[in-house]
């Protein structure tokens, strides 16, 4: 199916169009450093000298936008995906991701560091040439989703491909936590494993699976206990609920007129429709 795809015919550009966009690629990317703030304390993350931490954000502008929107639309989100990814898929979110942890006991989550910039072009290169794209598109499809040589962070198919290059080790995941009944997750770069039952004996192998990727753990985010957010949501027996740092802003939002936004309550209200259904 992807071998026959001829990505500018795909996607409504003349070639000609997209060689000379890629001649002058640089000058269709903004790039701005933002400050990385801890969730729990609100302060900057630091480093161990002290230095803070920062993310570089690089969204693309209107011509390349355009063509990232339609490669998006048109080409990755018809390569399918398992159903524990809840990131930049459609009726998913965070807060499916953490419904599907809802009254499991023990519960193993970690982040995957750096995750876009640990995303080289090659690596994207040879993913879409493993799934059976041609030398062509494969060419179009890396050089219209990365910058310098990395993901941007930012971009309308970053998700997506991250999504993609992930897609082998989430399988791997998958058959491991269906032999030993382990629940097991994915948002972007958050893992979430659970299990009525304490399942510390498969961590090792969990973590040698997401190591063979190549791609870092942030080991202060790995974390094994019962009770914990999931995705920034708590999970217990019969509902998930939102953390009381969100409870707190809706009820300061109730103090608003009615006619104000109020996107705190919006979420709580998003969560507790989630926490209803039946878990699938």
């Amino acid at each position: 199916m992807f071998s026959k795809i001829h990505f500018p015919s795909v996607i409504g550009f003349e070639e000609v169009e997209l060689k000379e966009l890629i001649k002058f690629i640089d000058n269709q990317y903004r790039e701005w450093d933002e400050i990385k703030f801890d969730k729990k304390t609100n302060f900057p993350k630091t480093y161990k000298d002290g230095t803070i931490k920062k993310r570089t954000i690089r969204p693309s502008k209107a011509k390349l936008n355009l063509v990232q929107r339609k490669t998006r639309e048109l080409i990755l989100s018809k390569i399918e995906l398992p159903t524990n990814v809840h990131g930049g898929r459609k009726k998913h979110s965070n807060i499916t991701n953490a419904k599907s942890h809802q009254g499991k006991k023990y519960i193993l989550t970690t982040d995957l560091k750096d995750f876009y910039p640990s995303v080289s072009h090659k690596t994207v290169y040879n993913t879409f040439i493993d799934l059976g794209f041609n030398k062509q598109s494969s060419f179009y499809l890396t050089r219209f989703t990365t910058w310098k040589k990395e993901l941007p962070q930012g971009t309308p198919t970053s998700t997506d491909i991250s999504n993609i290059i992930f897609l082998k080790t989430d399988l791997e995941l998958i058959e491991l936590c269906n032999e030993r009944q382990i629940t097991y997750t994915r948002y972007i770069d958050d893992l979430t494993f659970s299990a009525p039952f304490d399942f510390q004996n498969s961590i090792k192998d969990i973590i040698d699976i997401i190591k063979a990727s190549k791609l870092k753990i942030s080991w202060r985010k790995t974390i094994y206990e019962g009770k914990q957010t999931v995705t920034g949501i708590i999970p217990l027996l019969n509902k998930i609920t939102a953390p009381e740092k969100i409870l707190k802003k809706v009820e300061e939002e109730k103090q608003l007129p009615d006619n104000f936004l109020k996107p705190y309550t919006n979420y709580n209200n998003n969560i507790k429709k989630i926490s209803k259904q039946k878990k699938k």
